[in-house]
């Protein structure tokens, strides 16, 4: 019998581990569920909205001062005694048509400057002066031959160099630093 005893015990502690590495098994494999709560019921995305915000952003930012110089304005026409009627920027451009204005990708047809090599090729300025323009004139740099920080305005004609622009000491934007 004490055999019988001893077989019966070995057994009862078998089942027992089994029952206990189940349990253990068991309780290392239940998962934690977390739940977020979102109150953003019936809330939508406005595209249309989004878009036209963006639009809005990338215009002001186009117009947003990079950087602000003082010089002087003056003007200048194709067929000034230096002139060669070529840009300097763009040597095929022909200026000596008359033709006064750039039209630019981003900021579509501006004015064209000249400038020092301060200010890289493809540069956007912009600057008042009520007598060329009761509005903002934004100019893109194309020329070269002056000195510093003027600017030299491109004309079509030399009375108008000197009557609406004249000399003058002006503060200008850059909205854009080169191509």
């Amino acid at each position: 019998m004490g055999r019988n005893l001893i077989k019966n015990v070995w057994k009862l502690i078998q089942v027992a581990l089994i029952v206990t590495l189940v349990v253990v098994v068991d309780s290392s494999n239940t998962k934690v569920e977390m739940k977020v709560l979102n109150d953003n019921y019936n809330k939508s995305i406005d595209l249309s909205t989004m878009a036209l915000k963006l639009k809005e952003d990338i215009a002001n930012d186009l117009y947003s001062a990079k950087d602000t110089y003082t010089g002087d304005l003056t003007g200048y026409t194709a067929d000034c005694p230096l002139c060669s009627g070529h840009l300097a920027c763009l040597p095929n451009y022909n200026v000596l048509s008359g033709v006064e204005t750039y039209q630019d990708i981003s900021y579509g047809n501006v004015r064209i400057v000249a400038s020092s090599s301060n200010l890289a090729c493809g540069t956007i300025i912009r600057f008042n002066k009520p007598t060329i323009s009761e509005n903002p004139v934004i100019a893109i740099v194309l020329d070269r031959g002056v000195l510093g920080n003027d600017i030299d305005l491109l004309t079509n004609n030399l009375d108008y160099a000197y009557s609406s622009v004249g000399r003058s000491a002006i503060t200008y934007d850059i909205l854009r630093n080169g191509w």
